[in-house]
């Protein structure tokens, strides 16, 4: 698609360039001029703010819920700029601003050691910056965080799809062997646990850490060179974490930026997850949690652009935007379990009569050892082997034993085998190896 045209009174233009930051071009025309030229009228949009480039140094806000406009003047010109978790961050080619929605009239400003940001990543407590010279992480507070490093590190090559951002990691893919993405602390830039990178058996294209949670529970879903969509945990200490398939064809991915659901364009479909994390819990009720749709509507090679609470923005081939709003229950859905507040989600779901709900609040019961919700949810979408044998699970005697089953129920064999036999009841260890079939 074409943005501007021009046609200056200079001849033919023969050669063009592009200056480093892709902020300016030169052509070299046939009447001996060079022609310069900036980018401008770049938009930014995020809840109910929309920020616009009007000139090298001018930046306008406005708020759509009541029309007020703010000017934001710089000293030099704008090479970057991000807008996301309530905050505008801007890098000239000197200096970088940090705005706040809250109040847009003093920034907090701060001097760039090289000038031509290639990068800016935001995540809820801080930021990332990305230049020739390294990877630096920043507080909104304008605080020097860390600055993550790897062997053969280029940053010139580094874009929104090879590094990820969250609340506690920082996810960057190596360029030199793309199997291998590397996971960084975000407060002291330290690799993640035991200092192992994630390696995986294809090139990676794409990565995104999720955004809410604790540290523990931290994820990461990736696309491979197959379209393969998977999912890990980020800590990895001494015991190899699974890789799971979630999905296939998918090209472009996005997490929400208020609670753990993940949104993809898979083949010719627009799917979202709503808890991704169903494949450690119960692969089987997997395809309940889902919400898909038709995407023939966003033509070829569509770019998810953003997932802010419900609602998704995707960039088109020929460059509009496409917004799709998604269920806001789900994401009241997980808030109510990050608080434990299990009978509030019962109600909910009893309220919006849906099955991915229920199945969702299954798979989130037994994630968090909660078998009284797990049953009334499984009990509603129709799953009763599981819940006859939740039953049996609430009637064992002792604590590991119910543990053990808990565990079983979600497939890990091996960590209900260990919690068996560090609890000294070797017979039923035994009782589950023979119902397995596992006669080694």
């Amino acid at each position: 698609w074409s943005y501007a045209l021009e046609k200056p009174n200079t001849g033919s233009i023969f050669n063009i360039a592009w200056s480093i930051d892709g902020t300016q071009i030169a052509g070299a025309c046939g009447n001996g001029h060079v022609v310069l030229a900036h980018v401008v009228e770049q938009r930014w949009e995020w809840k109910n703010f929309q920020v616009t480039l009007t000139k090298r140094r001018t930046m306008q806000v406005r708020n759509v819920l009541n029309d007020a406009v703010d000017l934001l003047e710089f000293r030099d010109r704008v090479i970057k700029a991000s807008l996301n978790y309530a905050h505008l961050v801007v890098s000239t080619s000197l200096q970088c601003y940090v705005f706040s929605t809250k109040n847009w009239n003093t920034p907090l400003i701060f001097d760039l050691k090289e000038g031509t940001v290639s990068l800016i990543l935001q995540a809820e407590r801080h930021f990332l910056l990305v230049d020739g010279g390294g990877i630096y992480l920043y507080s909104y507070e304008g605080r020097f965080l860390s600055s993550p490093k790897f062997p053969g590190m280029r940053t010139d090559i580094l874009n929104a799809q090879t590094v990820s951002l969250s609340n506690d990691t920082i996810a960057i893919k190596d360029k030199a062997d793309e199997k291998i993405i590397f996971l960084f602390e975000a407060s002291t830039g330290k690799p993640m646990g035991d200092g192992k990178f994630l390696s995986h058996k294809n090139e990676v294209l794409e990565i995104a850490l999720d955004q809410k949670g604790l540290t523990n529970d931290r994820k990461i879903a990736f696309i491979d060179k197959n379209r393969d969509l998977y999912i890990t945990s980020v800590k990895r200490f001494g015991k190899e974490e699974q890789i799971v398939k979630l999905g296939t064809m998918v090209h472009t991915l996005a997490w929400s930026d208020t609670c753990n659901i993940l949104c993809g364009l898979q083949d010719t479909r627009f799917t979202v997850w709503y808890y991704p994390n169903t494949v450690y819990v119960d692969r089987d009720i997997l395809p309940k949690t889902l919400y898909e749709r038709d995407a023939s509507e966003f033509s070829k090679n569509p770019h998810i652009v953003s997932f802010v609470g419900n609602q998704v923005t995707i960039r088109r081939a020929d460059g509009s935007l496409v917004h799709i709003s998604i269920s806001p229950y789900p994401a009241i859905l997980h808030e109510y379990v990050s608080s434990s507040k299990w009978e509030d989600a019962v109600r909910l779901c009893r309220f919006v009569k849906e099955q991915t709900m229920w199945a969702c609040l299954a798979a989130m019961a037994v994630a968090n050892r909660d078998m009284t919700t797990a049953e009334i949810a499984y009990a509603a979408i129709g799953e009763i082997d599981k819940v006859q044998y939740i039953n049996s699970i609430k009637n064992l005697p002792s604590k590991e034993s119910k543990m053990a089953h808990i565990l079983m129920f979600s497939g890990n064999i091996q960590e209900a085998e260990t919690v068996l036999l560090q609890a000294g009841l070797v017979y039923q260890a035994i009782q589950i190896n023979i119902n397995l079939y596992n006669w080694e």
